[in-house]
């Protein structure tokens, strides 16, 4: 049996970020839930009123032979504006702020590290407020949020695709300057 890893991502509303991460080659699965928060157990209802402290996040399962955690770390930040806070779009709310949960201390480093390199190369018009917190419980979200966007595929959910600029300046932090 292979060694999967998990990570977890919160980019605004977690459709979206689910339906993103769920097409990447080397994501085995993917699952939409409530982290960052105190309530245990919280329903959608309670974190959208901001009860809870939680942020909708997707769960990533990943295969790390095929994928890295640096990858999904690009893809994350590709995918949402990690400018601004607690709002995705016209989502708003701590609900849909941007976080990186971290399980480890390499996850933490790289989150760090990415966030560092994006800033210093000037990449968005203003700072990055992307959270890097660790991982606690992660709550999985009522079954009719899973798969959402697949299944509603005329569903709403704000992406924001960012520049391509984004991949260049983690790739160059990650592996050095191209040759």
């Amino acid at each position: 049996m292979k060694a999967y890893r998990k990570a977890a991502f919160a980019g605004g509303c977690f459709w979206g970020m689910e339906k993103v991460f769920a097409e990447l080659p080397g994501v085995v699965s993917t699952e939409v839930g409530y982290t960052g928060g105190t309530l245990k157990n919280p329903s959608y209802e309670a974190v959208c009123a901001g009860r809870t402290g939680h942020a909708e996040a997707v769960e990533v399962a990943y295969d790390p032979s095929k994928i890295s955690y640096e990858d999904l770390l690009e893809f994350f930040f590709l995918h949402h504006d990690p400018t601004t806070l607690n709002r995705q779009g016209p989502d708003i709310g701590t609900q849909y702020r941007s976080a990186v949960f971290y399980r480890d201390e390499s996850q933490k480093k790289a989150a760090q590290k990415a966030i560092e390199a994006l800033d210093g190369a000037g990449v968005f018009k203003s700072k990055i407020v992307t959270l890097v917190e660790p991982a606690g419980e992660f709550y999985r979200a009522e079954d009719y949020h899973q798969k959402y966007l697949k299944k509603n595929p005329f569903g709403y959910c704000s992406i924001h695709l960012q520049s391509k600029r984004v991949s260049e300046v983690l790739r160059a932090a990650r592996d050095g300057p191209a040759k």
